[in-house]
């Protein structure tokens, strides 16, 4: 496989690569030439000056993942890469501390007057008097957007004995009380009592202008501002205007809504403190970036679980792996019982058991919904792709959990309804290498490793039914590699499934469903 790295990374992430792909350098490439060889990749690797557009993945026949070494992906197009089933990979703990650094340095530039102080003295003047500053300690410090970055500045603030408030929805206040932080249920609590607030939000259609004149207005007067997230986040003209008339006391930006950018009103004021874009500008965030990028790739690529990937159901790295084992188990037990129903799918349930059940699942249900679609769709399904393609179709699943898995430590079933008829599939993983079992199709039980090449069988449960579907796969060429039966005592029906070398043809399952106390039989190809 080829990978294209096209923007400089560390040469321990481009090392990583070489081992197992064929590796490009593309930093002199062009957007001609890029445009005209996407296609002869199967991954590509970029920072934050290629702009992956639409057009581009359009043409990108063979791509597989993307990877940005870095933490904001705004110059991917995310939905494009999605329905075709890319995954976009980034590296978003690697510049993490040194974005958290930045932003306290500016604060304290900031606070302090520092740049312009240097630039009177290097001209040769001694304003001793004129850029008296403030101090941090005792100050409060309002963070908007409490994720991995505002936490670590939070810490650090509290290193000043900075009182910290937090505004962010979808952090508990466990958590909060945790790290010592007040969390406030609205910004505008934390704009009436903070003294300076810093801002860490992802770019988004509701996050653009978050701070803007309306925002200003309710702040605490003599506010100061630090930026070291988006640039998209800040409304310029609001803050010149909040500036002026004193409402905000000062502000530090190190990103900008169009970078580079050097021509604005904002660059001619002295309480304005800009750098340009260095945030995640330290030797030690570069490699991290580099390398880390370059694992999520390498995972992509030969079948592993990427930890970091952007459009695939968020979970945190240790829950991820422990999830890991189950993901194939999960597309396999979709794909099988997908096999079984021929009709049109009008319902779907996964029920999580044992250990498994107390995680968060949802990745594990992406993974049982291209299972379901595989093999069904004009498009390649993955985990990126399959919640969409099933949205597109109208599959929804339904989950259920409980904390006992009866004769197993983990056990997940899926159920399919189509046409009033249900099939439900088990299964678990087994040993040290978590192989996926089989253990029950219709509710009779197995205990057997699922193939490439499987066929099932439902018939009466009565003797010589085994015999008669050796014979007629022997007759057919075809070498059974194992077989089980499912038969419980309170049924009279039995279930079959045949695990052989070749694929077992619809004309030899017809032969069998043919003979007498048969009821149906399916061909699965996993």
């Amino acid at each position: 496989m080829k990978v294209l790295v096209k923007e400089q990374i560390a040469e321990s992430g481009i090392d990583l690569l070489r081992e197992q792909f064929e590796v490009e350098l593309g930093f002199d490439m062009d957007d001609a030439e890029l445009a005209e060889r996407i296609g002869e990749f199967d991954a590509i690797l970029i920072r934050s000056a290629t702009k992956l557009t639409p057009e581009l993945i359009g043409r990108a026949d063979r791509m597989k993942v993307i990877g940005r070494a870095g933490t904001g992906v705004d110059n991917v197009d995310i939905p494009s890469a999605t329905k075709r089933g890319i995954i976009v990979a980034n590296a978003p703990e690697s510049n993490s501390v040194a974005a958290a650094e930045h932003t306290l340095a500016l604060a304290l530039a900031l606070f302090r007057n520092v740049p312009q102080a240097h630039g009177s003295l290097t001209a040769g003047r001694w304003d001793r008097g004129l850029y008296k500053g403030s101090e941090l300690y005792g100050k409060t410090l309002g963070v908007i957007g409490f994720g991995r970055i505002g936490q670590l500045v939070a810490k650090r603030a509290q290193a000043f004995d900075m009182e910290v408030l937090a505004f962010d929805k979808f952090v508990s206040a466990e958590r909060f009380r945790d790290l010592g932080v007040e969390g406030v249920a609205t910004v505008e609590e934390l704009y009436e009592r903070a003294d300076l607030l810093t801002i860490h939000l992802p770019k988004t259609p509701e996050t653009v202008n978050w701070i803007d004149a309306d925002a200003i207005a309710a702040m605490k007067p003599g506010m100061r501002i630090v930026n070291c997230a988006r640039g998209e986040l800040i409304d310029l003209d609001a803050l010149i205007a909040g500036l002026d008339s004193g409402q905000v006391k000062g502000a530090a930006l190190d990103v900008f809504p169009e970078e580079p950018f050097t021509e604005h009103p904002i660059f001619s004021r002295d309480d304005v403190v800009v750098t340009p874009h260095l945030g995640a500008s330290t030797s030690e965030a570069q490699d991290r970036a580099g390398t880390d990028t370059a694992e999520q790739v390498t995972a992509a690529l030969t079948g592993g679980v990427v930890t970091n990937a952007v459009n695939i159901a968020a979970v945190s790295p240790a829950v991820m792996e422990a999830l890991a084992p189950f993901v194939p188990l999960c597309q396999t037990l979709g794909q099988v019982a997908a096999g079984l129903i021929p009709g049109v799918i009008d319902r779907v349930e996964v029920d999580f058991r044992g250990g498994v059940a107390g995680y968060d699942t949802r990745l594990l249900v992406v993974a049982v919904q291209a299972g379901l679609l595989s093999g069904h769709t004009a498009e390649a399904v993955n985990l990126v792709n399959a919640p969409q393609m099933a949205e597109e179709r109208g599959i929804e699943v339904n989950v259920s959990k409980e904390p006992g898995a009866e004769d197993f430590t983990d056990l997940i079933r899926v159920s399919i309804t189509s046409h009033g008829e249900t099939v439900s599939v088990g299964g678990t993983t087994v040993g040290p290498k978590n192989l996926p079992y089989l253990v029950s199709i219709w509710d009779q039980s197995f205990y057997l490793p699922f193939a490439e090449h499987m066929a099932v069988f439902r018939y009466s449960d009565q003797p010589g039914m085994i015999g008669r579907v050796g014979s007629i796969l022997g007759e057919q060429g075809v070498n059974i590699g194992s077989a089980a039966v499912g038969a419980e005592s309170e049924s009279d029906q039995a279930v079959m499934v045949v695990t052989s070398d070749a694929l077992v043809s619809t004309t030899t399952i017809a032969a069998i469903t043919e003979l007498d106390g048969f009821a149906s039989g399916y061909s699965i190809e996993l």
